[in-house]
């Protein structure tokens, strides 16, 4: 984790870097911290896609479902918009097992 928090501070705007620390950061369950990188990351331009998956899958894992619902609902729309119809799929799905 320390060497990507480094990585990260050289380009602060590397979106893979601040997906994989947030990947790191939901491992070590850190997941105020991790939620926030996935959010920058799903504020950004464009949408980084992934996050949008990644948060709904932690917030539905902590209990937030509402905020999972919302996250993935949001990635859907985000993935349509970049013409990722894998990544959409995915997120409908997750939405619908969920509930």
């Amino acid at each position: 984790m320390e060497k990507l928090e480094s990585m990260l501070a050289e380009d602060p705007e590397d979106q893979l870097l601040k997906y994989m620390l947030a990947l790191e950061l939901d491992k070590a369950s850190d997941h105020e911290r991790s939620l926030g990188l996935l959010s920058q990351l799903m504020a950004g331009e464009p949408p980084y896609v992934p996050a949008f998956l990644m948060a709904g899958q932690q917030q539905a894992t902590i209990g937030q479902q509402d905020a999972a619902r919302t996250s993935w609902k949001a990635g859907i729309e985000a993935a349509r918009n970049q013409n990722d119809d894998h990544a959409a799929g995915e997120m409908a799905q997750f939405l619908q097992e969920l509930g």
